[in-house]
């Protein structure tokens, strides 16, 4: 669908490509100028947020599915021995 409405956005590259090549932002309307807010703040504080989740996507992966299995083994013998303490 196509509106015919102009947005500001901001397109910012990943550092780490293997999962996302770029995050698109879209700026509210009206935000710069409001409060003493800059274009750089405003492009700034994508960056920011785009680092942040690309760093919060790729620690979720660090775990091997292993480790997984593992850590399910653990908790369910915990839970077992839990049970028989009762």
């Amino acid at each position: 669908m196509i509106k015919g409405i102009s947005r500001r956005v901001i397109v910012v590259r990943s550092p780490d490509r293997r999962f996302f090549e770029e995050a698109i932002f879209i700026v509210r309307e009206g935000v710069l100028g409001k409060e003493g807010v800059s274009a750089d703040q405003v492009v700034e504080e994508a960056r920011r947020v785009a680092e942040g989740y690309a760093r919060k996507g790729t620690l979720r992966w660090r775990l091997p599915r292993v480790g997984y299995v593992a850590l399910g083994a653990l908790l369910a013998t915990v839970l077992w021995c839990v049970g028989l303490a009762l």
